[in-house]
């Protein structure tokens, strides 16, 4: 069976990762709190259980290998997070709405959550390259399905993590709030510039 004691912590290192949509995790955090971040990130979980699907399907090899699929999603996900960027950068100063006890619409950041990870096509090269390297191919499915619910909670405890940081931040620097979502705005950019000029994969072996 899979070796979870050396799964565990490399995987959530990955988890841990800082990169979009766990930026928008620490940006809904630190504007509507631990509890708004954690429930709009479901959005995040659901969209990752057909992605790991897909890739013990042997599907995340086609992103991988094919150049017109990754480009296109690429593209597509690269300009996704640059207008989210630039939306926080343009959006009012949040600190009033937060005093105020007033939230940003939840089905909003839920489907933000499910763009941001349907549009990396990094999240699911992580798994179609990551994955095969603890999978027992004497029990592949049940093996996929055990790495599938481990990458998952692992997932849900680095959401925590970082909504608390930014709910944190948001606490001890309330009157500078403003700067933060600027700051989260500019990351998102950058993201989706990064993500713009990032390189094909070579074909992973599995």
């Amino acid at each position: 069976m899979t070796d979870v004691l050396l799964f565990v912590p490399a995987c959530f290192a990955l988890n841990l990762a800082f990169g979009p949509n766990n930026l928008l995790a620490m940006t809904h955090g630190a504007r509507n709190g631990v509890g708004f971040a954690f429930g709009a990130s479901m959005a995040r979980l659901a969209v990752f259980v057909p992605m790991i699907a897909a890739s013990a399907l042997g599907l995340g090899l086609v992103m991988a290998t094919s150049a017109i699929v990754f480009n296109a999603v690429k593209i597509v996900g690269a300009i996704y997070l640059i207008w989210i960027g630039v939306k926080l950068l343009r959006t009012a100063p949040a600190v009033g709405a937060v005093a105020a006890g007033q939230v940003s619409s939840f089905p909003k950041a839920l489907r933000s959550e499910a763009l941001v990870a349907v549009s990396n096509p990094k999240a699911i090269l992580i798994f179609a390259a990551f994955f095969p390297q603890f999978v027992d191919m004497s029990n592949y499915w049940l093996s996929y399905l055990v790495l599938g619910a481990v990458f998952l909670a692992l997932e849900a405890v680095a959401i925590v993590i970082y909504a608390s940081a930014g709910r944190f931040a948001a606490g001890v620097a309330a009157d500078r709030l403003h700067w933060f979502q600027r700051a989260s705005g500019g990351g998102m950019i950058l993201f989706g510039l990064l993500l713009l000029f990032s390189r094909q994969p070579g074909r992973v072996a599995v």
